[in-house]
């Protein structure tokens, strides 16, 4: 048993457990050590029964004296009541809904016993008196230490229906039964200089602590050990591309003044920037390795499409990769408009459709055979080729390609590159196209440095000249009638509405299951809003499970004026362009991240006209008013990246979540100074042993979590 061993082998984790792992991205051995508390119970102090008082959160330790379940029949509510007993004197303990505890727990049983101290109220038959309410508990043996109480508890994230008290009975003994597979790949010179704790001790501290400090350590050795394996990545990744060859793609000084002057609008600092940025790196004989950072409407694709020209017109092809249809359908239809003028053939290339616009029908698109387009993209006869993942197919082959162009898809590597261009007729040696990457969500430069720290980084803080700043509010319950006018008002003007809910359809509500809070739904929403606030106008929805064509159709209806208001998921949240929108409506905000909340307030303020956010929220509490606060605040998307950095929770960083990262990671991102000192860390390396012939089990963890990180 090693840690790659998949979880169907681990006694007692059965297919039920199997399945609910599995959905938390948990496949082996590897990954279920990996998962770890994100905080402790301290149930370490024992208290005399004698010393209880009302309120305190005790652990005790005794012997069962007696043990009933009874019933409430009014609340139908069932009751087990024990009494424990120690050298100080007895209590009454109090589980509520728990029959099956009676056959767990017997008379004269010795356990250890964590809970909170209550007070009965006073009947006629009984006066009041202290009881501990549900407590967890643990029966004691004298050749087992406790594992749920009476020490430092982990609690881990208990999501997908997996309790801690299951985690921990599963942990234990597969830490003492896999302590001899485990190898430690960090350095034992990093080891000593940081006097971290070695690897084996790490993962039993960090799931069963000894003290809160030894839970700390171990949590800092594994942020470093993380952090310090994706900067090593990152930059070994640099060096392979530095001794890679490319295509120089002379600078055409002339197309790029035209393209420019050809712009109903001027070009932003940042962009022009970006753009001599990118033309001066396609002239080099090494690959062009950046990534293109602009906030929300700041014009990315444009930069692109300069790129684009200018290797197209030095007798190259371009290819242009986005990670959706609707959004490589949207480019598509966008670079054509901005090169209708400039001779260029291009194609569309998705799982579903095939498109070409001609140089020689200027600015039309017609069908085209599957075949008919390969062959064009073959010969070289095809300029620019726009699709989703379509485009590294086995059969889609390149006779000239220069440039790949990658939207929100930062993670792809020299072997993918290479492949795009397989029997390229053009090279007579192995050589790679550069590549542009371009995000609209923003990263502070510290954590770029390191996630995407292969990557050159161009920046594009400001919007084009004429954008009106989108007016964002947070809606109290009270006032949601005031925006539903409000929204009334806007659709006369013959604008557009987008509303957003964080799910498709309600839960299912198994019996006996109670659901605290409401969630938004699309399905919900679009009733509500069809018959009850707007019957008198056309409403539309659109979620993942409708299929691509209807998607389409939905989409263009919405975009051309045929319905009024879009009931949608967070499908819309990247790359959906209708100028005419001029309202962003989000159901639960609470319930999406700062990043998310930033990209769907994006979608509008897209031309001339004033345009507004309301983030609906039922959950008025303490962090979600700062959370909300920042991004009412923030005057950019690199600004609310900053915010985002020092108030998020785990994982919320949107962009780096891609990476699987554990939430303990994803958290410690935030720390600079350990961003800085893994990177340098990993410089060093780097500087006395590049191919990490000296470190075997490094090299391998590298090898390992690059070939991960590529096929995500």
């Amino acid at each position: 048993m090693s840690l790659s061993t998949p979880i169907e082998k681990i006694a007692r984790v059965g297919p039920f457990y199997q399945k609910k792992l599995k959905k938390l991205g948990i496949k082996t051995i590897g990954d279920l050590l990996y998962h770890f508390p994100h905080r402790y119970e301290d149930f370490s102090n024992l208290v005399p029964i004698s010393q209880v008082k009302l309120g305190e959160k005790v652990c005790l330790q005794g012997q069962i004296l007696e043990i009933e379940n009874t019933r409430i029949w009014p609340r139908r509510m069932a009751l087990t009541k024990a009494i424990l007993k120690d050298n100080t004197g007895t209590i009454k303990i109090i589980w509520f809904n728990q029959p099956y505890l009676i056959n767990v727990l017997k008379e004269e049983d010795t356990v250890c016993l964590a809970g909170k101290i209550l007070i009965s109220k006073t009947t006629k038959k009984s006066p009041a008196e202290l009881y501990l309410a549900s407590p967890i508990y643990e029966k004691i043996s004298p050749l087992q230490e406790l594992t749920h109480v009476g020490r430092l508890v982990p609690i881990y994230p208990e999501t997908q229906r997996l309790s801690s008290r299951w985690l921990r009975y599963i942990l234990k003994p597969l830490l003492i039964q896999i302590k001899n597979q485990i190898q430690d790949y960090l350095p034992e010179e990093i080891i000593k200089k940081e006097n971290f704790l070695p690897l084996k001790e790490a993962l039993w501290q960090i799931h069963f602590p000894k003290t809160i400090e030894l839970a700390k350590k171990s949590r800092g050795r594994f942020a470093f050990q993380e952090i310090f394996k994706i900067a090593l990545f990152a930059l070994r990744e640099r060096i392979k591309l530095n001794k890679s060859k490319t295509i120089e793609v002379p600078l055409n000084l002339d197309i790029v003044k035209r393209f420019v002057a050809s712009l109903p609008f001027k070009l932003t600092d940042g962009q022009k920037k970006s753009i001599w940025q990118i033309l001066k790196d396609l002239e080099k004989n090494r690959p062009m390795n950046r990534l293109l950072q602009g906030d929300v409407g700041s014009g990315k694709t444009v930069v692109a499409t300069v790129a684009a020209l200018n290797t197209v017109k030095a007798g190259y092809q371009v290819a242009f990769m986005a990670p959706t249809e609707i959004l490589a359908k949207q480019h598509f239809q966008e670079v054509s408009r901005l090169l209708s003028k400039f001779n260029v053939n291009i194609a569309l290339l998705t799982g579903k459709e095939d498109k070409f616009s001609s140089k020689k029908i200027k600015n039309d698109f017609v069908e085209i055979s599957r075949k008919k387009l390969l062959e064009k993209t073959a010969d070289g006869e095809l300029d620019i080729l726009i699709g989703t993942h379509a485009l590294i197919q086995d059969k889609v082959k390149f006779g000239k390609l220069a440039l790949v162009i990658l939207d929100e898809q930062h993670r792809f590597g020299v072997e993918q590159r290479a492949r795009l261009c397989r029997n390229s007729r053009e090279q007579t040696k192995l050589t790679i196209p550069h590549l542009l990457s371009m995000t609209a969500t923003p990263i502070p430069r510290t954590l770029a440095l390191t996630i995407y720290g292969d990557l050159d980084i161009s920046l594009m803080p400001e919007l084009p000249k004429g954008r009106k700043k989108i007016i964002t509010k947070v809606i109290p319950p009270s006032d949601r009638k005031k925006a539903y006018n409000f929204i009334r008002k806007e659709v006369k003007k013959r604008r557009r509405v987008f509303v957003i809910c964080p799910r498709i359809e309600p839960e299912n509500k198994k019996s006996g299951t109670l659901f605290l809070t409401e969630t938004k739904t699309v399905k919900e929403e679009y009733q509500k809003l069809s018959k009850e606030i707007f019957p008198d106008l056309t409403i539309a929805m659109l979620h993942g499970k409708i299929r691509p064509k209807e998607k389409d159709k939905i989409m263009r209806d919405f975009k051309n004026g045929k319905s009024d208001i879009l009931v949608s998921t967070s499908v819309v949240e990247v790359g959906i362009d209708v100028p005419e929108a001029t309202v962003m409506m989000v159901e639960g905000a609470e319930r999406f991240g700062l990043a998310q909340l930033h990209q769907f307030r994006g979608r509008v303020g897209r031309s001339k006209y004033q345009s507004y956010c309301f983030l609906f929220t039922e959950s008025p509490s303490k962090k979600t008013k700062q959370r909300l606060k920042a991004i009412l605040t923030a005057k950019d998307g690199f600004a609310l990246a900053r915010k985002d950095l020092e108030i998020r929770g785990p994982g919320d960083l949107s962009g780096i979540r891609q990476s699987g990262l554990p939430d303990l990671i994803m958290a410690s991102l935030k720390d600079i100074f350990l961003v800085e000192k893994a990177r340098n860390t990993a410089k060093d390396i780097l500087e006395k042993d590049p191919e990490l012939k000296q470190y075997p089990l490094l090299k391998k963890e590298v090898g390992e979590f690059r070939q991960k990180i590529h096929l995500e």
